[in-house]
């Protein structure tokens, strides 16, 4: 029998390499990026045409390569920031590998001109789908210019599946701005098909955050800054009343690299505790700086995932940082060490000074179970749940009778067996044959939502409300271009938005029926759940926006229902096609057996 284990073309094994490292045009973006950051660029550029599907270009000033350099930077595995193994423990480059270039000509079609400052003519090299068909010397600036064409052009199954140019182009802004924050100290700018996204001169972190996400985010800013032998960390975070719903504006660096990181996500979280309202994320923009050889950024292609050494001192640390800055502007009560504090002690010299000690007057006569048989031990007391509660217990129990009698369906419970109680204003309880019926409100008010909503995006019926007073707000560039991507379904729901440009929108109308009355507010939930949903295959866009909208407008966690609104929200549940789960598939009823009552009190 032949053997049957060939080793893999260089241009196959490339391929198959660039899944890992190129997912999609931002990868190539952040790629480029950060190699002419490592190149030395102080003027660095990003050109996108088609959302980077038809061109990504980027341009820097940095240092240039030769002629011999260009040609070995395509090959996989060669690379300038390391020479042996042991320079992986102490990396202060952003890349390092040597596969983001081979990677990217493996899939695309690429152009490069360069030219070091000591060279009179730099060197352009043309590949395509790794194949090298043109290297000969040009005319060109120094520094580095990488045009890469018609990504994925070799693989028609990556190319099909990319999304739509709004998705992409926000992925595109999310990797610019992860850069960008990193180095205050260079210029960037970013140009979409001619028009002008990004144009962030040298600065400090604060003007680079307020370039990137505007002007009204200066006020929110509060600076922590923390010096520890173990851990040095500076940056920002916001003021609790400028949290939003949406993810967007939380950014961890170490060592000027971009990572994530949930678990000191929690730390932040944590030191933000009772003080956010419900649902709010706080924004932070936090730069760790730590000794290299006590983190590991080799355990991922796109080298986000970092693992620290000793992750559970930091999360300390992190979160009293937090705490502290936070208190500084006297937004949580901290303990100030530095103020001169007097605590006036009493000194004892004498036995005359010893205070007496109290008397405690005792009655022999009292009789602590007098008046039990009227007033259950406590006398002249009788509770509000008691009062409104104890001339109903008959009827109570005539329910549960009839219950016995007459076993009820859920959507066919009679009005005399209707009885509707709420628990912590999250669950309604309702009695039924088999016990206790509990529903989720939320999630059943969503299931009831989601329904209106896929019926008006299926026939174009919704009723819009508009105001007097348009909303206009600027949003986040990668909010700005999702909204867009879904405008189309946001239309049919009942919203009316208008895009301005410059990430600005202006809301005119939104769906009526709702109780929001900011509809800002509702497009905050809305991104963000949408963000949360996207990558189910199962549904289809619409199906995810009348999710996403569900979410954005269900009453919350927390609200008191009168009796008729328990009524009505159990009523338009059980007509609902599938009342029994969520939008999410999770669980909106659960039944609370007889049986296990009973248990509990044998």
């Amino acid at each position: 029998m032949p053997d049957i284990i060939k080793l893999l073309p260089d241009s196959v094994a490339n391929q198959i390499a660039a899944g890992e490292v190129i997912q999609r045009p931002a990868s190539v973006v952040k790629e480029l990026m950060e190699n002419s950051v490592d190149a030395g660029g102080k003027d660095i550029r990003v050109i996108i045409k088609d959302s980077g599907k038809t061109l990504i270009q980027v341009i820097d000033d940095g240092s240039g390569m030769s002629e011999t350099d260009a040609r070995l930077s395509f090959e996989r595995h060669a690379t300038s920031k390391i020479t042996s193994a042991q320079d992986l423990f102490a990396i202060s480059t952003k890349g390092f590998r040597g596969e983001a270039l081979a990677s990217i000509a493996a899939v695309a079609m690429v152009e490069l001109k360069t030219r070091r400052e000591e060279n009179e003519t730099g060197v352009v090299i043309i590949i395509s789908g790794s194949k090298v068909e043109t290297q000969e010397p040009c005319s060109c600036p120094v520094g580095s210019s990488f045009s890469v064409k018609n990504l994925f052009f070799n693989i028609p199954a990556r190319r099909k599946f990319l999304k739509s140019d709004n998705t992409e182009i926000r992925h595109i802004v999310n990797e610019f701005q992860k850069v960008v924050l990193a180095h205050p100290n260079i210029r960037f700018s970013l140009y979409h098909n001619d028009n002008e996204i990004y144009n962030l001169a040298v600065s400090n972190l604060r003007q680079r955050i307020i370039g990137v996400f505007g002007k009204q985010i200066n006020q929110d800013l509060i600076t922590i800054e923390t010096e520890t032998s173990l851990i040095t960390i500076r940056g920002f975070i916001g003021k609790p009343e400028s949290a939003r719903r949406t993810y967007g504006e939380q950014f961890f660096f170490v060592n000027n690299r971009f990572m994530k990181h949930p678990y000191f996500h929690k730390a932040v979280v944590e030191a933000f505790q009772n003080i956010l309202p419900p649902e709010a994320i706080p924004s932070y923009f936090i730069f760790m700086e730590v000794d290299p050889a006590s983190i590991d950024i080799n355990i991922h292609p796109t080298k986000t995932e970092i693992k620290f050494e000793d992750e559970r001192s930091i999360w300390q640390i992190l979160m009293a940082s937090v705490r502290e800055a936070l208190g500084r502007f006297n937004i949580v009560p901290s303990l100030d060490f530095e103020g001169e504090t007097f605590i006036d002690i009493p000194v004892i010299k004498t036995s005359d000074d010893i205070p007496e000690q109290p008397r405690i007057e005792i009655n022999p006569q009292y009789n602590p179970f007098a008046g039990e048989e009227k007033n259950y031990g406590r006398p002249g007391f009788i509770d509000r749940f008691e009062r409104e509660n104890t001339a109903n217990w008959e009827k109570l129990y005539a329910t549960l009778e009839r219950e016995e009698e007459n076993p009820p369906k859920f959507e066919k419970i009679s009005e005399s067996q209707r009885k509707f109680f709420q628990i912590k204003n999250k669950y309604i309880v309702c009695p039924v044959k088999s016990g206790l019926m509990l529903i989720d409100q939320k999630r059943a008010h969503e299931r009831v939502l989601y329904e209106r909503f896929m019926e008006c995006l299926n026939n174009n019926s919704a009723v819009s409300q508009s105001d007097l007073f348009p909303v206009t707000v600027e949003l986040n560039p990668s909010d700005y271009y999702l909204l867009k991507e879904i405008e189309g379904e946001l239309g049919l729901l009942g919203f009316s938005i208008h895009y301005s440009g410059n990430n600005k929108i202006t809301i005119n109308g939104w769906p009526s029926g709702n109780d929001f009355s900011d509809p800002l507010e509702m497009l905050e939930i809305l991104i963000e759940d949408y963000k949360n949903t996207q990558a189910d295959p199962s549904k289809g866009a619409k199906e995810k926006v009348a999710a996403s909208m569900a979410a954005a407008s269900a009453i919350p966690y927390g609200k008191a229902l009168s009796q008729s609104e328990m009524e009505n929200l159990f009523d338009t549940l059980f007509a609902c096609h599938a009342p029994n789960y969520s939008p999410k598939g999770k669980p909106v009823i659960s039944i609370a057996a007889l049986e296990e009552i009973d248990k509990r009190f044998k």
